[in-house]
């Protein structure tokens, strides 16, 4: 039940930051934000469904391999999850080359993104399809891409997303005014 609310959490922030940037700047303030999570509440919710109905209605193990066999329903299903979100990112990330680009953000973070994610997506389901026809290298593959994404996905968000905002004008230069300072000795403990 953890790994399905945790993959659920994932999917929700994921699925919200792309619905919050596809929207661009056609929409302000709480109708934004009441669109975005209408929208990924909507997809998680029937993700969550199909996820609970395969492992408590069919008994699918669906995050865990206790008997190191090659489970066809398991693999079905994650072929079927990522095959949608790799279709998703393949899609923003083409449009970008197309006549349509314009009804994309205009940001450049934005596509650095989808590039990553659809990277990360398409190797998640080749390891997918190679786990699906018994082969040990999908599951590895599968496992490694799932270990990048949940430990990597925050800091890329960061990196991404957040990084130039913390690093204005105003930081750099009180950094460098502190420093400055430092130098001239304003700071030693020596003021006897």
């Amino acid at each position: 039940m953890l790994s399905l609310f945790t993959e659920s959490g994932m999917l929700l922030l994921e699925v919200s930051l792309l619905a919050f940037l596809l929207q661009g700047n056609h929409a302000g303030g709480l109708e934004v934000l009441a669109r975005t999570f209408a929208v990924s509440g909507v997809i998680v919710a029937a993700d969550t469904l199909l996820k609970a109905i395969y492992i408590l209605g069919f008994g699918v193990s669906l995050f865990a391999d206790n008997h190191g066999t090659a489970n066809h329903a398991r693999w079905v299903l994650w072929i079927f999850h990522k095959l949608l979100l790799t279709a998703v990112y393949g899609f923003i990330f083409f449009m970008h080359h197309s006549k349509w680009r314009e009804r994309l953000p205009a940001r450049p973070a934005f596509y650095n993104y989808v590039s990553a994610m659809l990277l990360l997506n398409t190797m998640s389901l080749l390891g997918c399809l190679l786990a699906g026809n018994g082969a040990g290298f999908g599951i590895w593959l599968f496992n490694l891409a799932l270990i990048c994404y949940h430990s990597l996905y925050l800091p890329l968000l960061y990196v991404i997303f957040l990084a130039d905002f913390f690093q204005e004008e105003d930081l750099r230069l009180e950094n460098i005014y502190y420093s400055e300072m430092k130098d001239a000795g304003f700071f030693d403990d020596d003021w006897d």
